[in-house]
């Protein structure tokens, strides 16, 4: 694999990862299993050893982190700005919760912060990051008709799954159109930075946007065409070619599933409260 050829971006990047192996199917359940675990437990135990797990399998995919670092770095910003305001309008809401009061500092009288708010701040935190990097994992490491075909498998009609798979595949070229006007107009003249008033540069974002949405207007009808000539929307089923059969790989994540799950359950069930609080 070369990896100079891979560009920053959030779309299907082919490795040759053990991850890139699995079946759409299965990553698919992953990826919402992973999802429901992370919002319904407030266990630091379960959502640490789950955020780390995520971290692991994000490189087991070999993908370069430059691909995704924007967004990473972006994710990391809306949670510690989230945790920011929620300690804003509810400093006491760790303590409620946690119940106990273990004064660190204070700012002021009513800005204390405590280490139950603080334990409270780091777990909220925790179950949203802890989501992030099985989200690129499915991302990346999932083939956009593949996908599709999972959904399928799953019971959705192929109407539904055909769209999504567009969907997927569509996004990253938007993307690139947009980049590539954003410079032409950059080099007709058209500023877009600090230097010109917040009015102007909400008029010089229109002379991008607008191109950029006659370009998908194009596009979306050449698609409707290619769609109408193979026949689309004309039968009730369809078959797959990138459809990928469950291997050892598959049946071994089910497993794994079921014991964390196994897991999950015995810890909760050890707990008085909500939060395991270790302190």
């Amino acid at each position: 694999m070369n990896t100079d050829k891979i560009r920053t971006g959030l779309s299907y990047v082919e490795t040759g990862s053990p991850l890139h192996r699995l079946s759409g199917v299965t990553k698919f359940l992953l990826f919402l299993y992973w999802i429901t675990l992370a919002l319904l437990t407030f266990d630091y135990r379960i959502i640490g050893s789950m955020l780390i797990l995520g971290i692991l399998l994000l490189i087991l995919t070999r993908v370069p982190f430059r691909v995704y670092r924007p967004f990473a770095l972006f994710m990391i910003f809306v949670v510690i700005f989230n945790a920011t305001w929620i300690f804003v309008f509810s400093p006491e809401q760790g303590e409620i919760y946690i119940g106990g009061r273990t004064v660190l500092f204070s700012l002021t009288e009513r800005y204390t912060l405590t280490r139950e708010t603080l334990w409270y701040l780091l777990t909220v935190a925790s179950k949203y990051l802890t989501i992030f990097p099985m989200a690129l994992v499915f991302i990346l490491t999932t083939h956009p008709t593949e996908f599709a075909a999972s959904l399928s498998r799953l019971g959705v009609p192929y109407k539904i799954s055909y769209s999504v798979s567009l969907a997927l595949r569509y996004l990253p070229e938007v993307t690139k159109d947009f980049v590539n006007i954003m410079h032409s107009q950059q080099a007709r003249g058209v500023d877009l930075t600090k230097n010109v008033s917040f009015a102007r540069r909400f008029k010089n974002v229109t002379a991008i946007l607008i191109p950029l949405i006659l370009s998908s207007l194009d596009k979306t009808d050449t698609i409707s065409n290619a769609m109408e000539l193979r026949g689309f929307g004309k039968m009730k089923n369809r078959s797959w070619y990138n459809i990928r059969p469950f291997a050892g790989g598959d049946y071994l994540t089910f497993a794994l599933m079921a014991a964390f799950l196994a897991l999950y359950l015995y810890l909760r069930s050890t707990l008085e409260g909500m939060f395991w609080y270790p302190f």
